[in-house]
């Protein structure tokens, strides 16, 4: 089925938009507008369409140049564009620009669509794969033909008749339900507010947050304390708020968020369902038994099957650990905080009180010490240590106030690529951190388009004409971005083809993310992350030593947790049909009574707001969190490996030869080669369990 694409009289002018500037220009963020949308996207399809078909009745046979480059040409301007549009939507959206997103949504998922299934594209590649030519291409570009025709097959290029016209009206209902699950998440997110007017139900709060509160009212010119459901606010009155009913209260507002308990204006149950019978759907047309059969063919695990056991073996290490946690957390809220029933909203707040009684020490106490500008500097000099880059602030034009660009220079102060760096929870931004890629290396004759990675987060902004201040997990959630960016930013492969985002696989890439947040751990990089926001200090060392001895607080309880969530993805995944909100959330049940030692109430909705499975391309792939994190323990111990003690009483996992490694052959690399592959080229044999089970406590030592 081709798209139906809006008749244009002519092209619109780059002069006249900034999404039309060619592809190795810089998009100038400040001047994109809504109404530039929709003309731009509709234009590249056009541009893009007309060079796959140009390419398609090619007089010659199929070679790199007048297939792959031709088309790479125009897409690289179309794939810009729609991440720009996508970018602008989840960190500053508005209604114009939602709308405008959304009328570009079924134009994209027609022409992603029409590529997929189109037989003549497809021939082409085949003929070219089954040429000799195809031997004398480098390994980087035989994959890319490879990996093509894989996708060519999920996409449905085989399909006939009905089934085919079924698989393009399915592709297309997915991205908009998908996109309508995110919006409800953050409609309803934005649209719930306590007002507090008795400063007494505060106590406890940290002043950071109360003064944050006290900011949010007044802007609405209200008189008192306003706490929302974004996670700078939620976190802190789970951890610290002394009210009881002031902690159920959040949290049940936030449990409940787009769901049926809440406001049903945002209720994703529809979504929810719409969405699992269509990946059914899906998954039965190209002839699998169901969608995490389909999801796997591009994923380093082979079955479900394997993942399900990977995963139970995980939660019957963690379990006994997560048992004494929390025998040991209910016996010192019944001792020390008269709470006789641990509630799900005393679980936090005994936690925290738990961890200061005993490592003496609170993350408010550690926070002035993470002062934003000290704690980029530290990353900065980590990644130039690791990497041997440096990256310099330019005053290029942002989206935000907030963001800041940077360029990331080689050691001949050449620009590798930009990093764009937008921390601060807002109003019209979706929640979470992640990075997208604008633009992938492309080597284009005698030019080179630079990678584009943008990194986002929803810290707490800085108030009172002060500087931000970060607590050690959101030092940690800063690493792990920073490891994404570096993935596609430093990567060596001029093909986007095989760029790593692009072509890493799923379970994979959270390999370099999670390896960077162990550098967060280390003293030696620690006093580098710190500067405190009053006396100048860095983290003393006692403070540290209580900070490292409590790195495996609850980390049973933890492991279980995202155990859980991994068993219900796939599970709900592994049926050949759709479910009815109830059977998932009696597969949420079952999935607890196997592994969860604490359960949420019956009211509680926690699939509704489950972004990674249902908006974030997670679906049957959440295990890759817990997958990938031991491919990023078993790496991080050879640098453990290596360690040097030093005379200050650091150790220096720096070793250069293991640096220079660890970037030829899992960084610069990209998806250039299975990640099995470039795994083993570093470290020497296949992945091992051990690593994570230490890192993580979890073993019997």
């Amino acid at each position: 089925m081709r798209p139906h694409l809006m008749p244009m009289k002519q092209t619109p002018h780059a002069a006249d938009n900034p999404l039309l500037v060619p592809a190795e220009a810089y998009v100038d963020y400040a001047a994109v507008r809504p109404e530039h949308i929709q003309p731009a996207i509709t234009a590249l399809i056009a541009d893009t369409r007309t060079a796959i078909e140009t390419a398609t009745n090619h007089a010659e046979a199929p070679n790199w140049e007048n297939l792959i480059e031709a088309i790479d040409d125009p897409s690289e301007r179309l794939h810009r564009a729609w991440s720009i549009a996508g970018h602008l939507n989840a960190v500053v959206n508005t209604p114009e620009l939602r709308a405008a997103y959304n009328d570009c949504l079924p134009l994209m998922s027609e022409f992603s669509t029409w590529v997929g299934l189109h037989q003549g594209l497809f021939q082409r590649y085949r003929i070219l794969a089954g040429s000799p030519l195809y031997a004398t291409l480098s390994p980087t570009r035989q994959r890319i033909i490879d990996l093509a025709l894989r996708d060519f097959r999920l996409s449905g290029v085989e399909l006939q008749g009905e089934a085919r016209e079924t698989y393009a009206r399915n592709a297309d209902l997915q991205a908009q339900v998908a996109q309508k699950f995110s919006e409800n998440v953050m409609d309803a997110t934005d649209g719930w507010s306590l007002l507090i007017t008795d400063e007494t139900r505060l106590r406890g709060l940290p002043e950071s947050v109360v003064a944050q509160a006290r900011q949010l009212a007044q802007s609405t010119s209200e008189d008192g304390w306003k706490l929302s459901l974004h996670m700078p606010c939620y976190l802190p009155v789970m951890q610290h708020a002394q009210d009881r009913e002031l902690r159920q209260t959040v949290y049940r507002a936030y449990g409940t968020r787009a769901s049926d308990q809440g406001d049903v204006a945002f209720d994703n149950s529809e979504s929810i369902e719409s969405l699992l019978a269509l990946r059914a759907e899906e998954a039965s047309l190209l002839g699998y038994a169901d969608f995490a059969a389909l999801r796997l063919e591009t994923r380093m695990a082979d079955s479900a099957d394997q993942v399900l056991s990977f995963l139970r073996e995980l939660a019957a290490k963690a379990r006994p650990s997560a048992q004494h946690d929390l025998d040991e957390l209910r016996r010192f809220a019944a001792q020390h905080l008269g709470l006789n029933s641990l509630e799900p909203w005393d679980v936090a707040y005994a936690s925290e009180r738990l961890r200061e009684q005993r490592y003496a020490y609170s993350d408010e106490e550690l926070r002035p010490y993470f002062t934003e500008s000290q704690v980029l500097k530290g990353l900065f000099e980590v990644i130039h240590t690791l990497f041997g880059v440096r990256l310099q602030a330019c005053d290029a034009p942002a989206w935000h106030a907030d963001a800041r660009i940077y360029q990331v220079l080689d050691a001949q102060g050449q620009q590798l690529g930009r990093l764009g760096i937008d921390l601060y929870a807002r109003p019209g931004k979706q929640g979470g951190a992640w990075v997208d890629s604008e633009r992938s290396r492309r080597r284009h004759g005698e030019s080179l388009h630079c990678p584009l990675a943008w990194l986002t987060c929803n810290f707490s902004a800085p108030h009172d004409g002060g500087e931000a201040q970060l607590t050690h997990d959101e030092v940690i959630t800063l690493f792990h971005e920073s490891g994404h960016a570096m993935h596609t930013l430093l990567s060596r492969v001029d093909e986007p083809g095989a760029a790593a985002f692009s072509a890493v696989e799923w379970d994979a890439i959270e390999l370099p993310s999670q390896f960077m947040e162990n550098f967060c751990w280390e003293w030696g990089v620690l006093k580098s992350l710190t500067r405190h926001a009053d006396t100048g200090e860095s983290l003393p060392r006692a403070l540290y030593d209580k900070l490292t001895a409590a790195r495996n607080f609850q980390s049973g309880l933890q492991t279980l947790r995202q155990v859980e969530f991994s068993l219900f993805d796939m599970l709900i995944h592994t049926q050949n049909h759709g479910l009815s909100i109830s059977a998932v959330l009696d597969t949420l049940d079952l999935v607890r009574q196997e592994v969860a030692l604490l359960t949420p109430p019956a009211w509680h909705r926690f699939p509704h707001a489950f972004s990674h499975l249902f908006a974030g391309g997670y679906g049957a792939g959440y295990y890759s969190y817990k997958w990938a994190e031991v491919l990023s323990a078993d790496a991080f111990a050879a640098f453990e490996e290596q360690a040097q003690d030093q005379d200050d009483g650091t150790r220096n996992v720096f070793d250069p030869e293991t640096c220079q490694r660890y970037l030829d052959e899992v960084i610069a690399v990209g998806g250039s080669r299975p990640a099995a592959d470039s795994f083993r080229a570093f470290r020497g044999r296949d992945p091992a369990l051990d690593a994570l089970l230490r890192h993580s406590g979890l073993t019997e030592a």
